[in-house]
This record gives C-alpha cells, structure tokens and sequence, in this order.
C-alpha cells in the first residue's frame, strides 16, 4: 500500500469531519481485505496532515486514538512505537479546540486513551529492559523507556492537560481505572530497576497523575500568621452567647473558617484554646463565669472530637492537638492568669480532658503536664487565707456532669411514689450555686432541653391534687413552685428556645409553656396586658382575690396553683384598683403581697409578669402605685410560717423579677432594689452609653475593635445590642462604610475577619443584606465604583464571599439560640424582590436594563444554544423561593451581565476578586456550592480575565458533576 493514499484519506477526513466510525468504514477502500493497517505510514501521514494547521485538530488525536485501540498493542516493533511517541511529543503540550462542546469532551477522552496507551507503552518498555539487563542487552529497552517517560513527563507537566483528564476521569470512570490499574502495574516492574534517574522520572509522573482526581483540594496553609481573629471571635461569642447551641454547627463553623483562610491546623486549635482562656479570665462572676467553664472544659474538648473525624487521620490530628498545646505553654502569661482567676492549675485539668477523649496520647499529656508544673513554680504566689478553702469552678463544673445524668434519671421515676424523696433532691439543687452548676453542665453537654422537658413534665404533674391531707400538699406545692422557678432560671439564661417544645400544639402544650409564651417579660418581646391569657374566668379571681385579702396565710390543699398562676393577673388589677379608688390602705397591700410570696413564690412571679406588661401602658403620674407593688413582692419577708427551701427560692425568684423588670425600670427611669446576692445577675445589661446615637457608638466600638484586632465578650454584647436596636440592614450597612474607609491593605483585611466575626451575630440575616441589597447597589450605581477600588473592595469581595459561603452551608440547618430569639423589622420581601419568572424582571434587572450593554447581555435567549441564565441550581432543582438561593442567584446573574458588558471599571475588577476568592475558599465548584448559582455563560466570559484564565479555576467554578457542566468547562479549557 502506498503511502499517498493514506494521506489523501486523511486529507479527505480532515476536509469532510469524518467520524471515527466514517474513517473505519473508509479505510476499507484503501485497504484490501486481511490487510493491516501500516502504523508507520499511518503515523507519517498524521504528523504530516496535523503540521498544516496552527495546532493538532481534535479529529487527528481521535483517528490515532482509533489506530492505537484497534491496531496497535505490538509494542515491541520500534520504529511503530517511536513513531506514535513522535506524534505525541508533537501534540502534547500544545493541544487546543476550539469548536463544540462535544469535539472538546470527545478531545479530553482522546487525550485519556493516549495516556492509558503511554502507560501500557511505558510498563512494556521497563519490562523489556529488565528482560534485556538479564540478557545483558539492555540498551534497545532503555531508549524506549526513556522516551515514553519523556512523553509522559511532557503530557502531564501541563496543567491544562491534568485539567481535560480530570474532565474525561469523571466521563469515563471506567477508562480511569483502567489507568489506576496500569499505574500499579508500571510501579511493580520499575520497583526492580536499578537505573534511579528513570525510576525517580516515572514516580514523578505516577504523583503527577494520581493528583488529577484531587488537583482542586491542594490549598497553601498560612505559615507566617500566628493569630487569627475570626477562630478567637467565634469561640468567644460561642462561649459568651450560645453555650446551648449544637456542637455540630459549631464545628462546621470552625471547619469552614478554617478552610476559608488555609489555617494550619496546630495554629488552628492553639486559637480554640487561647479564646477559652481569655473568655475564662474575662468572664463576670456569677453565672457568666460558670458557663464559660462548661464550654471550656467540656463543650470544646467533644468540639474537637468532632473537628477530629475531619482530619484526614487519627494520628496527624493528635499529633496537631499536641503540638498545639506546645504552643499554648510558651503563653505562660495568659495562663498564669487564668490560674489565678480560676483557683487552679487550668491547663492540667484540659490535658486530663483531652487526654480522656482520645484527643491526646498518655504520654503527651504527661508530659505536657511536667512541662506546665516546672513553669508554675516560676508564676507569681497566689494569696494562700481566703482562696485556699474555695473548689474550683473547673472541679465543680466537672463533677457536676455525671450529676446531670443521674438527675435526669432520677426525674423519670413515677413522682406519686416518692414526691418527698424527689423534693429532697430538688432541694439540694437549690443551695448555694448547685442550680447554675448543673445547668452550665447541661447546657455544654447538649442535656439542657432534656432536663428542661423533665421538669415541664414535674410542673404538670402538680399543677393539682385531689384529696390530699397537708402534708402531701405542700409537698406538691413544693415541687410545682421549684420547677416553675426553675424554669423562668432556665429560660432568662439560656433562652426561651430551650423550653418549648417543638410539635405540641392547642391542648397538648403544657401550662408552663402557654403561660411563658404569652405572660413571661422578654428582652424585646411587647407583652399587652389585656390579653386574654390575663382575664380568666371572673369567679376564680373572685375567689382567688378573698383568698389573697382574708386568709392569714395561703391555703394549700387542693389548690389548683396553674389556675391561680393564671388569674394571679386579674386579681393584682382588682386590687390594684382598690387601692388606688382608697378602698384599700397600704397595710391590706403589704398584707396581700405577702400572702401572694408567703408559701409559693412562683405566684409573685407570674404577678410582676402582668405589673411589667401594665405599667408599659401607664402614664408617668399613674405608674407609682404599679411600682409600689412591685417593689413589695420583691421585698424579703420576714415570716416563720413558710415552706421548706424558703431562703433558697427567694434568691432564685428575685434574680427572675429583677431581668424581668430590667426594661421597664430603665424606661421608667426607676430604680427597685432587688436583695442581692453578691453576684451581678445581669452583667451585660445596659451597656450603650446614655444620650449618645447608636451610630456614633457602633462607629467607636468598631474603631476600637479593629485597633486591637481582636473581638472581647463586651464588645460582642454591645454589638448584638446595636443590631437589635438599629435592624440587620443599618447595623450591616454602616458596617461596611466603615471597612470602605479603609486604605491600608494589612488593616482592611483585619476588619474582614472581624467583620465576618461579628455578623455570625446573625450571620443569615446579615447575607441576605449584604448580598441581596448592599453588593447590588455599589455595583449599579457608577457614582460608588470608586469607592470599590483595592484595598477595601478587595476585602469587600472576600467578605462577600465568606458571608456567602457561611450562610449557604448553614441555611439548611436550625438557627441559633441567639438569632431565633432576635426579634427583627422585615427587611423586604425577597419574593416580590426577586420574582421566580425571568420573563418578569426584577427590582435588581430593572437596575441592570438603564444601561444598554448590559440589557443586550440579558435580552432574550432565543438566539443562543443556552440561555444566559441557565445554572447548575436550576438543573440541581434548587428550591429558589428560599431567599438565600434567589439572592445568590441574582448576584450571579448581575456578576454574568457585569463580565459581559463593554463597560470596565472598579466594578468588574471587583468582580474579578470576588471570584478568585469563591475559587480560594471552595475545594471544588460542585453541588452545594455557592458556585452552582452562576450562570453557564460565565465561565467563558471569566476565561476572558487574564488572572482568571487558568484551566484550576475554570475547572473550580463549573458544576462537573453534571455533564453540561463537564462541556462547559471542557470548552473553556481546550479554548486556553
């Protein structure tokens, strides 16, 4: 057979597009039958059809990849192999396409049957030497083995190239495990060869080829910090504001902050325990003190049980927990005063924890331990008199845990068997800081809604007796009165939240929750004092008011104490009246009072309720009696004639009167005098200067904030006051004029990660502002482009982009304790902002059409292949009435129209950071992502930027667990 007609074949292949179906068919006629095909000629004539072009055509690689599957395994005739090894050192760093979507994908296929054919070609070569070094003629297999690792070597040194495998690995799963199997086959052969300079060659690419499934995941860790403000602020609001909320959540937090700033994982768990040991020094006496003990010593260490199931092994994270607290001992300031303020060497108690969960082996922890004793001895002498006595917090915290679990069981018992046995338990909780102990412990063991519903169930229970002698009844009194009490404890510490259940409706839901829901004063919740919860029926007032005005003391038998919580209310007004009518004097009142707090004290309680919400309506001059009365219920009584645990229930009711009243009295601008118990109960109340606006004063703590660098447990209470008074959309607005502001780079991004911090406040909320209305306005509105210039619209971007990426991951979730019991404006309607049909524009397109280019871009898609909208969510079938996803989506679609548009400017170069930073943060542009809400068409107008034109970040922004996805990105990589 002549050579000439194997070129005019290719020729007329090449002019005609034949399919390697048509070219089979047709070499028939160049062929006679039996005949095989010359791979020299074949491959000549290749070589030369493929030089008339600028680069190698897609449809040439596919006639070869045809040849070599069905003609060629030989690979022991040279000159055929040297030939086709010609033909790829030609083509394999230069390969391009730049026609459909279907030849780009056909041309990363062709590319993963050349590689799968180099390999087999190679593994043969490195046999044939090893049979030729044994024969003692080794020289003919070595030039072959040299050259097919050469090829290989060139092939896979190309990034676009691992890109197009990486496309055809996930088309064609099969034909990469073919290449797996080749590799292992090629490494057992060469295991053998004394020639290093090859073997070192072909492990070179064997590591090349086994990184193309993983090629996006590779990050660069940041070496050169040593502190990280967001993981500090995290853990501080964490510890400060949410000690219920889930660990999962919580650990997702922390793992996406890790991975969205490349934080070693050493440094990483030394800023867990650096924020513990600041909260712990900085955190109020009292309550505050306790719970931030819980969170250290046993929220944190299961933190990181959790944090460790997303290491990569065992071993490596304990090995980074270890070297962690190598770290954390160098801080001996920070923890000589955590000693000090907590009684007790804390560092040895969290090595015990650690070591317990598994988080650190028995020899690190001991030695770790030897190493923080040597250095104590150095520290300066604690005072030996008052101190010497006190348990630490940290051993009662500790100790309370176990305690939490046999009380929950001990609440499961029947209660009619046992009330007193039960009541002597309830009493002993009571004492001292017992109840604040074991509810910190609780709430930081995930156990605080199960001990709640436990003692709902207790209350219910007692709310009556039938038939009772005295005894039974004050016990039952008792036993309704400290789990009433306990419960208001609960639900002013911890939130509301925690208390209700979440499937009860109508009759099923308990008196305690009904009564806390609509009687109970919150922290911004409006309570209307004529509400019919307030007006029961008129008789048992009646009969309740007698009872309060006639009877030396409060009967107990067969008392009903949930209807006598509930028309306590109404009675208070009819007295009330009365006294102010001069029906009754000021001894009746004093009389009343103490029968109201005499036996049970939850009936004071339920009592102040109704006075807050009445005197909210009253005028200046008509509120002192009101007052009055408060101030009596909340006076101590001096009595003999009281209920067991008398003393105790007082301390515990006057810590609920005296939140309850916070708001009231500050708007009144009264004062009561609530008994103290030497602790502050409220200590982050009232913390926003008087007669300053709140903008000056978010201005100022800011400020304060970003010169420090880094967030305290104040300054996070302050913030969340300011978000509850001004709203989500000016807290996040001013906010983000204020990062503007700034001009210097290094403190631009340090208001990023102080930023993000502070609006995991409400970070959901938060996001849909700044993404949905803040982002939109500064890239439409050509007189604020300037103010989009580096450094501060690069920091904008990043923090765009965190924002995003949190509140996506997290959406699906619950919301937090702190962000439900949020009471917000409405912001807007995302629906009508937004609307779900694109022949109807939105508020945001309607933006976008004043300028003409960007019209043109969005106009209708009739005449293209795919529509200018068209995403990876929409063929994921995203729910899009959610409000985060409308908002992404219509970023996206802003971003597409911006990229697309003849108009350059601050505005595209921001475009430009934000998406270099989606492609930073996220390991791959897969489902899930964030990414999956940019529109199709993007990505070939992205490859257009030059900082963008790079075969990572196409292969990062675009969905390629969808075939469509996989074309457009195998397009725009066979396009570079």
């Amino acid at each position: 057979m002549k050579v000439v007609n194997l070129k005019q074949a290719i020729l007329q292949a090449w002019k005609e597009r034949w399919s390697d179906y048509q070219w089979a068919i047709n070499m028939k006629k160049f062929f006679p039958k039996g005949a095989t095909w010359d791979i020299l000629n074949l491959a000549d004539a290749l070589l030369e059809q493929a030089m008339i072009g600028p680069s190698p055509n897609p449809l040439i690689l596919s006639y070869l990849k045809y040849a070599i599957s069905s003609q060629f395994d030989d690979f022991s005739r040279d000159l055929c192999v040297q030939a086709l090894l010609d033909i790829m050192d030609m083509f394999c760093d230069r390969l391009s396409c730049h026609g459909k979507a279907e030849e780009c994908i056909g041309l990363c296929r062709a590319l993963l049957s050349a590689l799968h054919w180099l390999l087999r070609c190679t593994a043969a070569s490195a046999e044939r030497l090893r049979e030729g070094l044994e024969a003692g003629t080794p020289a003919a297999g070595e030039k072959q083995l040299a050259m097919c690792l050469q090829r290989l070597e060139k092939t896979l040194s190309s990034t676009k190239n691992r890109a197009l495998l990486h496309i055809a690995k996930l088309e064609e799963a099969s034909s990469w495990t073919a290449i797996e199997h080749s590799l292992l086959k090629l490494g057992e052969i060469l295991a053998n060869l004394s020639n290093s300079q090859l073997r070192s060659q072909a492990e070179q690419c064997s590591t090349l080829i086994r990184s193309i499934p993983m090629m996006l995941s590779v990050h660069a860790e940041q070496m050169n910090k040593t502190g990280f403000p967001t993981v500090h602020a995290v853990i501080l609001l964490e510890g400060t504001m949410n000690l219920t909320g889930e660990t999962q959540s919580l650990v997702e937090q922390l793992t996406m902050v890790k991975r969205m700033q490349h934080i070693p994982t050493p440094l990483f768990v030394l800023e867990i325990w650096k924020a513990c040991f600041v909260g712990l020094i900085e955190s109020p006496e009292g309550t505050e003190e306790l719970k931030w003990t819980a969170f250290t010593f046993l929220k944190i260490p299961q933190v990181l049980v959790k944090l460790k199931k997303y290491s990569h092994g065992d071993k490596d994270f304990t090995e980074d927990v270890n070297c962690a607290f190598e770290f954390l001992l160098k801080l001996t300031p920070l923890l000589d005063k955590a000693d000090q303020r907590c009684n007790c060497d804390c560092t040895n108690f969290l090595l015990q924890e650690c070591g317990k969960q598994g988080l650190l082996s028995e020899a690190s922890v001991n030695s770790l331990m030897a190493k923080r004793k040597a250095d104590r001895e150095h520290a300066p002498q604690q005072k030996s008199g008052e101190n010497a006595n006190i348990q630490p917090n940290i051993q009662l915290i500790l100790r309370a845990e176990p305690t939490v679990t046999n009380i929950l069981k001990t609440m499961d018992a029947d209660h009619s068997k046992s009330p007193e046995g039960l009541l002597g338990v309830l009493g002993h909780m009571l004492s001292g800081k017992s109840l604040d102990l074991l509810l910190a412990a609780a709430a930081a063991t995930g156990k605080l809604k199960s001990f709640a519903r436990k003692f709902i169930n207790l209350n219910e229970f007692t709310t009556y007796g039938s038939e009772e002698s005295t005894k039974p009844a004050s016990v039952r009194a008792l036993l309704f009165d400290i789990s009433f009490l306990m419960l208001c404890h609960v639900a002013q510490t911890y939130g509301s939240e925690v208390i209700l259940s979440e499937s009860r409706t109508g009759a099923d839901v308990p008196f305690f929750e009904t009564w806390m829901q609509t009687c109970m004063p919150e922290e911004g919740k409006i309570l209307n004092p004529d509400h019919p919860c307030f007006r029961p029926d008129s008789t048992k007032v009646e009969s309740l008011v007698a009872l309060l005005n006639n009877s030396s003391e409060m009967k107990l038998v067969q008392m009903k104490w949930h209807e006598a919580c509930l028309s306590i209310s109404a009675a208070i007004l009819e007295i009330l009246n009365a006294w102010e009518n001069g029906v009754l004097a000021f001894e009746s009142i004093q009389k009343i009072t103490d029968n109201i707090k005499g036996k049970v004290c939850s009936l004071a309680v339920c009592a102040v309720a109704w006075l807050v919400a009445h005197v909210r309506m009253l005028g200046l001059d008509e509120r002192e009696k009101s007052l009055q009365m408060i101030r009596q219920l909340a006076g101590p009584l001096f009595s003999e004639n009281t209920l067991q645990f008398y003393n105790e229930r007082v301390v515990i009711m006057n810590s609920i009167l005296e939140r309850m009243c916070a708001d009231v009295l500050q708007q009144t601008a009264t004062q009561i005098k609530f008994p103290s118990t030497g602790v502050d109960t409220m200590p982050y109340w009232n913390l926003l200067p008087p007669k300053r606006p709140i903008k000056e004063v978010l201005t100022d703590i800011f400020a304060k904030v970003l010169e420090k660098g880094w967030v305290d447990s104040r300054s996070i209470h302050i913030f969340d006051t300011l978000l509850h008074m001004g709203g989500v959309y000016w807290f996040c607005n001013n906010l983000i004029k204020e990062l503007l502001k700034e001009t210097r780079k290094e403190h631009a991004l340090r208001a990023v990660e102080l930023l993000y911090s502070i609006f995991c406040l409400d970070m959901q909320q938060v996001t849909l502002v700044l993404l949905g209305h803040i982002l939109p306005g500064l890239l439409t509105d050509s007189s604020k482009w300037h103010s989009l210039m580096d450094p501060p619209g690069t920091a904008l971007a990043k923090l765009a982009v965190w924002c995003a990426l949190s509140s996506y991951s997290s959406h699906k979730g619950q919301a937090s304790t702190r962000q439900k019991k949020r009471h917000r404006e409405d912001i807007e309607d995302y629906i009508s902002l937004f609307p779900l049909d694109d022949v109807q524009p939105s508020k945001l397109m309607r933006l976008l059409s004043s300028n003409e280019d960007d019209a043109n871009i969005l106009s209708s898609p009739t005449d293209r292949s795919m529509s200018s909208s068209l995403s990876a969510s929409q063929l994921h079938t995203v729910n899009m009435r959610d409000p985060l996803n409308r908002v992404l989506a219509n970023l996206f679609l802003l971003i597409s129209s911006i990229l697309g548009s003849r108009t350059a400017g601050p505005h595209t170069q921001f475009v430009q950071w934000f998406m270099e930073e989606c492609v930073d943060c996220l390991e791959q542009g897969g489902r899930g992502s964030v990414l999956q809400f940019m529109p199709f068409t993007t990505v070939s107008e992205l490859v257009k930027v030059s900082a963008m034109s790079s075969p990572k970040v196409v292969l990062a922004i675009t969905d390629l667990s969808l075939p469509l996805g996989r074309q457009v990105a195998a397009k725009a990589i066979a396009a570079l």
